[in-house]
Order: structure tokens, then sequence, then C-alpha cells
């Protein structure tokens, strides 16, 4: 393995898998790379505090540098981790401040893929609001991909957040991030670019 080389972290969004199309497709286009080895897609659990101590984990244990990819809430702890531990991270279409949003998600839910329900407690809320990081130290470390047309996020949150940082801003599109396959050379070239 050469020195070059780096370690990807994809992750999820909120009730999402593993299984998701961005998901898989982040991984396969890792394998053509020859980079099967050097990518991990955690299935993260319901409470934010839990998902990110496997997170850090994970990170902490890894000798090569960590790179993360984060799409919806996942795109939120990319920014987490990003900023405690200095990485570049691509966010697609990221959750910006959603502890405000989960006030209308508490009770129970339905994974998308998996099946298993589940419930959102205060507690998760308040777990979720100790992972903000209202202020970038290093926007540099950032590309963000929006699309306009997301139903369930406002695109222009994370606009404004990553001001400072790469960004690529599509009109129309939705919160699955249409064409997202298209993106993937680019996301690759960011995350693969020194240091």
């Amino acid at each position: 393995m050469n020195s070059h080389e780096k370690y990807l972290l994809y992750l999820h969004g909120f009730n999402s898998s593993p299984l998701s199309y961005k998901a898989r497709a982040t991984y396969d286009y890792w394998v053509e790379k020859g980079k099967d080895k050097l990518i991990a897609v955690p299935e993260l659990p319901y409470s934010p505090q839990d998902a990110v101590e496997i997170l850090c984990g994970i990170i902490e244990r890894q000798d090569l540098p960590v790179i993360v990819v984060g799409s919806s809430l996942g795109g939120y702890y990319a920014t987490y981790l990003a900023e405690r531990y200095d990485l570049r991270a691509v966010l697609i279409n990221p959750a910006v401040n959603p502890a405000e949003r989960w006030e209308e998600h508490l009770g129970e839910h339905i994974n998308y893929y998996s099946g298993r329900r589940h419930t959102i407690t205060r507690q998760h809320v308040e777990e979720l609001a100790a992972l903000d990081t209202p202020t970038l130290l290093r926007p540099q470390n950032y590309m963000l991909l929006a699309q306009t047309g997301d139903e369930t996020l406002d695109y222009r949150l994370a606009v404004d957040k990553y001001e400072s940082s790469m960004s690529i801003i599509q009109e129309g599109g939705n919160h699955s991030f249409e064409g997202y396959k298209n993106m993937l050379p680019q996301i690759y070239e960011f995350l693969m670019a020194a240091p």
C-alpha cells in the first residue's frame, strides 16, 4: 500500500442504510479504483452519540488518513468528525442544525431498507444538538454537493454554512441527489488530493 492511500468512511443519512443507492455507488466506485479494502460503510445506530462513538473509534484505530463522504444526517456527522480530526469531507445535501428538525421526528420510525422499527427520543435530539459545529475552522476541507430541489432539507442552509468551501450547487434534483454517480470522479479527486 503506498503512502498516498486514504481510508474512506461513507456515512448514510437518517432512516437510510449501507444498502442505499449512494452508499452502494460509492462503494462500487472505490472497488473499481482497486480500493475495496480502503472503504467502510458502517450501519449507523439511531442514537447520534452512539453513532459518533463508533465513527470516532474507526478513525482512531485507522493507520491511514481518513476521508469522509456524508449524505443528509451523515453530512452533519461528517462535519463534526472533519472538525474534530481535521479530515477532508464531501457533503451531499447535508443536514444543518438537524436537532431543530428532529423535534418533529419524535416517536416511532421504520427503516426504509431493513423494515426495523426504532424510536426517536428527546435524548436523541439533545445528543444531536451537542454535535453542532456552528463555525468551520477549516472550510477548505469540505466539498458541498447540494441540489435546489431537495424536498427534505432547505439547501440554502448548507449553502450559507459552507460558503467558504468548494461548492457544487445544482438546480432541481432532489434530496437523494439526482445523478450522484456522475459526481463520483470529482468526489474522488477532491478527497484524494493532498494533503
